[in-house]
């Protein structure tokens, strides 16, 4: 990833609304039950990876999670969901990076990611990011991507499209999969786009 990325990001932030881009979510339902699913408490590290304007944070917070993090390469998006939480936002810690470049300060319990992997196409990228979560997770991680039966782009972009066998593999040397499922995502314009999300434990 490079700046051409980050300008990319900044402007789908910039110039569109949660109901004009295909990943909006009113309630993340399958990411709160893999996350209730961990079995750990409220206390917990929580990393949203690609988090975005993603309510996901909304609800962890209602729900008493009390430590939260939401890593994107957009500063705007993060500005939005903050505007959103208004003074909620000041009990999340929010940082604005490339995942192919963050260098955790922390390391976390539960590594959720719904839709920012697929976006690394490249070899190099990809083994950053196995690296990354591998030295940095305690605990659990969970990815969302488009499978093989998703779409091949995203916000004008490639994407790697994945399954059960696919995903489990990039991770197998430090990670342990739990349960694998593929779903369908109706996006804010009617259209459908097929995820697999995985839950894996660290070895």
């Amino acid at each position: 990833m490079n700046d051409l990325n980050k300008t990319h990001w900044e402007t789908v932030y910039e110039t569109k609304n949660p109901d004009e881009v295909s990943w909006t979510q009113e309630k993340p339902e399958t990411s709160l039950e893999l996350i209730h699913s961990c079995g750990l408490g409220k206390e917990a590290r929580i990393i949203d990876i690609g988090g975005g304007d993603s309510h996901l944070v909304d609800f962890l917070l209602e729900e008493g999670y009390e430590n939260i993090t939401v890593l994107d390469i957009s500063a705007k998006a993060l500005e939005k969901a903050q505007k959103r939480l208004g003074k909620k936002a000041g009990k999340v810690t929010w940082i604005v990076s490339d995942i192919t470049t963050f260098e955790p300060p922390q390391t976390y319990d539960i590594w959720h990611d719904r839709a920012a992997f697929h976006f690394l196409t490249a070899p190099d990228q990809i083994s950053k990011y196995i690296r990354t979560a591998s030295e940095n997770i305690t605990q659990f991680m969970i990815l969302g991507t488009f499978s093989k039966n998703g779409p091949k782009k995203c916000s004008g972009l490639d994407i790697q499209q994945y399954d059960e066998a696919s995903l489990s593999k990039r991770f197998e040397s430090d990670f342990s999969k739990i349960k694998c499922f593929t779903q369908d995502h109706t996006t804010p314009f009617e259209t459908v786009q097929n995820f697999v999300f995985c839950s894996f434990k660290k070895n």
